[in-house]
């Protein structure tokens, strides 16, 4: 696959990077971000992969998400994709939550999103052999992370690939798209009215269903006004409880869904990831 770099900058002593590819599982043009920390040469490092919530693209952390001072210290790999395919021939939906940057980090099976929303499999598969490909990455070392609907990709893409990532975070994520209104428009919409087609998109379910992790780190703002109706984080917290899945989950009083509140705690983040990816 042929790698188009759009932009770099030094940051940090590494490299921030912008880069685009021709997808073949979405069909389209992909841009992604990739920063770079200094180190040795011939050096493998561990990567932290981020996925972003509705509305975003790979743009909003790289520029907001103040992860590049953590990253260059802990020596982690910061690797942040968009949240849906794009482009004039891709099909789209009026209402933010549906459609172009609404991707949910599913396969689509229904029309006439099938062709293009196959943002599971482009995470999961291609994006990774990709980075692989161009990147002093150690894929023995994975982390992933995400926020809202990205918090949800990495919740349920950890459950499914347990023995792929050492470590998985969220902040504010959608812990289970089967209780709430942003997961029944979209996972009705991307893969059928069938709701036990949706357990292997749902956190809460996958660990009902026996999937487990090492260890799970979810932050969530108190002040957050997407918390009781769409996120649920309760709905997690007994779900872990209930199977035994260990899991620290922070309510942190006042902060609400933006990325003043991901900034925040992003270091913490990136360090708690790196102290996994090295043990």
């Amino acid at each position: 696959m042929t790698l188009e770099t759009v932009s770099t900058n030094k940051s940090f002593g590494g490299v921030q990077g912008v880069y685009r590819h021709r997808s073949a599982q979405t069909g389209t043009e992909m841009t992604f971000s990739v920063f770079v920390p200094g180190h040795a040469p011939g050096a493998r490092l561990p990567v932290l992969w981020y996925l972003s919530g509705l509305t975003c693209t790979h743009a909003n952390v790289t520029e907001k998400g103040e992860f590049r001072a953590a990253c260059a210290e802990h020596g982690v790999i910061f690797v942040a994709p968009d949240t849906s395919p794009r482009g004039d021939d891709v099909p789209d939906d009026e209402a933010y939550d549906f459609g172009k940057g609404a991707g949910f980090y599913v396969d689509a099976t229904q029309e006439p999103w099938a062709k293009n929303f196959r943002m599971r499999s482009y995470i999961e598969q291609e994006l990774a052999e990709l980075v692989a490909a161009n990147f002093p990455v150690d894929m023995d070392r994975q982390g992933i992370t995400g926020h809202s609907m990205g918090g949800h990709g990495a919740l349920t893409i950890g459950l499914r690939n347990a023995g792929r990532f050492r470590s998985v975070s969220a902040f504010s994520p959608i812990v289970s798209p089967l209780s709430c209104p942003w997961g029944d428009k979209a996972l009705t919409g991307y893969i059928g009215s069938d709701r036990a087609n949706w357990r292997e998109y749902d956190a809460c379910a996958l660990i009902e269903d026996g999937a487990r992790l090492p260890d799970l780190l979810v932050d969530q703002g108190t002040a957050d006004g997407f918390l009781e109706e769409q996120l649920r984080t309760d709905l997690l917290a007994q779900a872990s409880e209930k199977a035994g899945q260990p899991a620290t989950i922070r309510m942190q009083e006042g902060y609400d869904h933006s990325y003043y509140f991901i900034s925040t705690f992003m270091a913490e983040h990136v360090a708690w990831h790196a102290e996994r990816l090295k043990a």
